[in-house]
């Protein structure tokens, strides 16, 4: 069964933290397989910035499974500044975890609820505010 997911984090000053992320693997693990977005690549008028960076990853599978937890080990530099937003593909939106108490727990949306799916690694992500049968 062929599922994905997609992740992006946001985080300051964690390019050292996020490198080992990126680099190429042959595996098909996700220890290693973040894209690096920073400023300068959505505006295109200056220099990266170093403050602050987003790093996305589309998964194929349950192939990351362990990966908030992983997340949630590292060294970060600004630890309040980590979100990590995660959107399964039956999920209405993405979802977001940040760090509360050296952990990385999911903060409840507005509007919306979660349920348990065992298709998928965080369950399924549905808005509370849209109508039975409205298209996303």
């Amino acid at each position: 069964m062929s599922r994905y997911t997609e992740v992006i984090v946001l985080a300051r000053r964690a390019e050292e933290v996020m490198e080992p992320l990126t680099r190429p693997s042959d595996s098909r693990d996700w220890h290693q397989c973040f894209t690096r977005v920073d400023d300068y690549m959505f505006a295109g008028l200056r220099p990266p910035s170093e403050e602050c960076y987003a790093w996305v990853v589309q998964f194929i599978r349950h192939n990351w499974r362990g990966l908030l937890n992983h997340l949630e080990s590292l060294a970060w530099p600004d630890p309040h500044s980590v979100q990590v937003l995660v959107r399964d593909e039956d999920d209405d939106c993405f979802g977001l975890w940040m760090i509360y108490d050296g952990k990385l727990v999911e903060v409840t949306l507005p509007r919306t609820e979660r349920e348990p799916f065992s298709a998928s690694v965080t369950g399924v992500l549905s808005r509370t505010d849209r109508r039975a049968g409205e298209a996303l």
